[in-house]
């Protein structure tokens, strides 16, 4: 359905109101559309699934520092640090993000063929991760407003010899170019927090999923043990800044990451979103600690 025949549907009014794609990549084809400037965002043991986690209201999250990055900007701040992204998710996570990522990969559904959409797929880390550990993927679609980003994907994944399999896209989180049921499973890792309309994101994703399909959500958490927690905020409060800062040279993105980790919600009050947006079974993993959450979450049959 998505290899080489997958189409450009139509936009703008065509589509129901949403916006126009801004670029099309697949392999080494782009279609350019610049019409629009389209939002979103892409060491201990883990813990076992749960079904209920506490969550944000359980343990009081002190002084958080203002989000001053307004949403509409963070496409820009991300191609501003595209060329650092990948080494300084490395560092600063203690190469934790990898394991993440494979435990995303680890939970998608086990029928075969599966067609998959990737959100704020970024550089392709998560998309490569799915089609290095998983047997059973026919295609797998990625699309992310920042374009240096996905850049930088088309390169890895063509390196890696995975773009027969993959698509790449340019576009929206809130306004998904594709038709209803089309998806087995939807995937996001580290960008809904990113979207200015969450609850609208999530609906989304549940509508281009096909009866019975997967959502699996990777986002940052709070520690519920208070020492952990504490450790873990001077890290993100006043380490994480200055060396991604160094790094990166745009010390301001890390303190936007620091900020919107502090204020999103997580556990249970996320999976009362995704119940809201209509997912059924949700689920929530914290990994690390609790330093990250894998969530899941099914369209009804």
């Amino acid at each position: 359905m998505f290899g080489d025949g997958f189409t450009i549907l139509p936009t703008g009014a065509e589509a129901g109101g949403r916006p126009a794609l801004q670029d099309w990549r697949h392999g080494d084809k782009v279609l350019d559309n610049r019409t629009t400037e389209t939002m979103t965002d892409s060491t201990g043991s883990d813990s076992q699934l749960q079904e209920d986690q506490t969550g944000s209201d359980s343990i009081p999250r002190g002084d958080v520092p203002r989000d001053d990055v307004p949403r509409g900007d963070v496409p820009r701040m991300f191609d501003r640090i595209a060329p650092r992204y990948d080494l300084l998710n490395r560092l600063l996570s203690g190469r934790r993000d990898v394991v993440w990522r494979r435990r995303l990969a680890a939970v998608l559904p086990t029928k075969p063929n599966l067609d998959i959409l990737d959100l704020a797929t970024g550089t392709g880390d998560v998309i490569l991760t799915i089609l290095n550990r998983r047997d059973n993927i026919s295609h797998v679609v990625g699309l992310d407003p920042a374009g240096e980003m996905l850049s930088l994907a088309q390169k890895k994944i063509c390196d890696a010899g995975q773009d027969n399999r993959t698509s790449l896209v340019r576009g929206d989180a809130l306004f998904l170019p594709f038709p209803d049921g089309c998806f087995d499973a939807v995937t996001i890792a580290f960008g809904i927090r990113n979207v200015p309309d969450v609850p609208k994101a999530l609906s989304e994703m549940q509508r281009v999923l096909k009866p019975g399909g997967k959502a699996v959500i990777l986002e940052f958490s709070l520690p519920p043990n208070w020492l952990v927690r504490n450790i873990y905020l001077v890290y993100f409060r006043h380490i994480l800044p200055r060396l991604g800062g160094i790094i990166s040279g745009d010390a301001g993105a890390y303190r936007y990451l620091d900020a919107t980790v502090e204020t999103f919600p997580f556990g249970e009050e996320f999976r009362l979103l995704m119940r809201t947006a209509g997912f059924n079974q949700t689920v929530a993993m914290p990994l690390t600690f609790g330093v990250a959450t894998l969530y899941t979450g099914m369209r009804d049959n």
